[in-house]
């Protein structure tokens, strides 16, 4: 193998760079705001409990952060099938790690979990727990993309 041609100049040939990873980790970032932020919406608007809007909410931040790589996949031209496959391959990990850290945040600060919509607290604890699962899945993005897995898998179809 040419090896010239198969390395990109950066770690592992894979694109490890911060400015990469700090991209891959908005892009997931956007999909799982927008999800957990309607999920809450809608728990709220259902008047559901608190474990309950938050399972809502996680799951439509996978749907959201899922669908972003899927759609941008199919548009290259890749089957729906296979875009499935790279969508999880690229994203569980970063969007698991962004989900924990950010709920670990609404459950750790004292009062976000009973706020409301309206609340100040509320959107406080959601926007920091988004800033800190930033912070914190970014180096995981670099670390993964370093070897070829997460948003690396993604990067052939752009």
């Amino acid at each position: 193998m040419d090896h010239s041609t198969h390395h990109s100049g950066t770690a592992h040939g894979h694109g490890a760079t911060w400015t990469t990873a700090m991209r891959a980790t908005l892009h997931c970032l956007t999909g799982c705001a927008i999800g957990e932020i309607l999920g809450m919406v809608i728990g709220t608007a259902l008047m559901w409990g608190n474990a309950p809007t938050m399972v809502l909410a996680i799951a439509l931040a996978f749907v959201f952060g899922y669908s972003f790589t899927l759609f941008a996949v199919v548009r290259a031209g890749v089957s729906m099938k296979a875009a499935v496959r790279v969508a999880l391959a690229a994203d569980t990990v970063s969007i698991a790690v962004m989900e924990l850290i950010d709920n670990g945040i609404i459950a750790l600060v004292p009062g976000a979990m009973d706020a409301h919509l309206s609340d100040g607290l509320f959107w406080y604890a959601l926007l920091g727990g988004f800033a800190v699962a930033f912070v914190i899945t970014t180096p995981v993005n670099k670390w993964m993309i370093g070897r070829g897995k997460g948003h690396a898998v993604v990067h052939a179809y752009h």
